[in-house]
């Protein structure tokens, strides 16, 4: 075997044993360079949009139809206008989902769910582990202190092996000077919200090399007090996704029973991977809602 050959084969190797998996690697210095501008000008814009928003404001959503979380009619989470902050806001998001959209041209991963739900390898699943979300349009996953559902920080984790995927929700409490009208309470008191955390628990499958299909398992409400006192307790919400679909288009027919009746049972939920690679990861849902998600690895992503 030649010296060439064999640096070639050590190199292949080495790119391997790195991640724990073979992430397809850009054809040539100029790709891998184009794809850093790209993530380092996605992080810029975001920390812009993030600024902005200070200044102007943010979105107060609430739990809800009522509350612009869900769409009335499709129980689908509602897609944000960011243009209803204001028009800089606005723009600021669009340079943000224009990067993403050259960042899906030139994604290094050509087969993002494979080991998706494989006992054995599901550790080397490009989509396997912790992401924390750095932005998004969707209404249920945006969280701001002037609403009541309050701030909170959301991540996202893939246990590739059992074939499942955890959004974590962590409320954030309030000041305890805002809460208690204490002009002596420091603004740095924090006092822990009633709901602590939420972590709602999907049956994750490849439906295709690049498409997440999703079934909705059980939902974990995390409480940090019991009628008053300060005791943790969980509670556990089962949301037979199937069967409650079912249900709704059996009683919509029974409830309009000698009306025209609209037959199309909603959509399954899935998600598509526009970008991956060991850092970043960027999808879009059914719903079409943008995700732009990172690795707690990547320490220049600030959440």
């Amino acid at each position: 075997m030649s010296k060439i050959s064999v640096a070639l084969l050590l190199a292949a190797i080495a790119a391997t044993a790195t991640n724990g998996f073979s992430v397809p690697s850009p054809s040539s210095t100029a790709e891998i360079n184009n794809n850093a501008k790209l993530k380092s000008d996605l992080l810029q814009r975001i920390q812009k949009l993030r600024i902005l928003k200070e200044r102007d404001g943010d979105f107060s959503i609430d739990f809800g139809v009522k509350g612009g979380e869900i769409d009335k009619k499709t129980r689908a989470p509602q897609k944000v206008d960011f243009y209803t902050i204001s028009e800089d806001v606005g723009k600021a998001a669009d340079e943000v989902m224009d990067i993403t959209s050259e960042l899906e041209k030139c994604s290094p991963t050509d087969y993002p769910t494979q080991f998706l739900g494989d006992k054995e390898q599901g550790k080397k699943a490009p989509l396997n582990g912790e992401w924390k979300l750095l932005f998004t349009t969707a209404a249920d996953a945006n969280f701001s202190k002037n609403s009541k559902r309050g701030s909170a920080s959301v991540k996202n984790v893939v246990d590739a092996c059992r074939g499942s995927i955890t959004n974590v929700i962590d409320f954030q409490g309030g000041s305890s000077a805002e809460e208690t009208d204490d002009d002596d309470a420091t603004p740095s008191a924090k006092k822990e919200p009633l709901v602590k955390s939420l972590n709602v628990v999907i049956g994750a499958k490849a439906a295709s090399k690049s498409r997440v299909g999703l079934q909705f398992k059980y939902a974990k409400v995390v409480f940090s007090r019991f009628f008053g006192l300060k005791q943790q307790w969980n509670l556990y919400i089962p949301v037979p996704a199937p069967l409650i679909t079912r249900l709704i288009v059996f009683f919509s027919r029974v409830f309009r029973f000698g009306k025209k009746v609209d037959k199309k049972v909603p959509p399954k939920a899935y998600f598509d991977v526009l970008y991956l690679d060991d850092e970043l990861r960027i999808q879009r849902t059914g719903e079409d809602n943008l995700f732009v998600q990172a690795k707690p690895t990547w320490k220049d992503a600030v959440p």
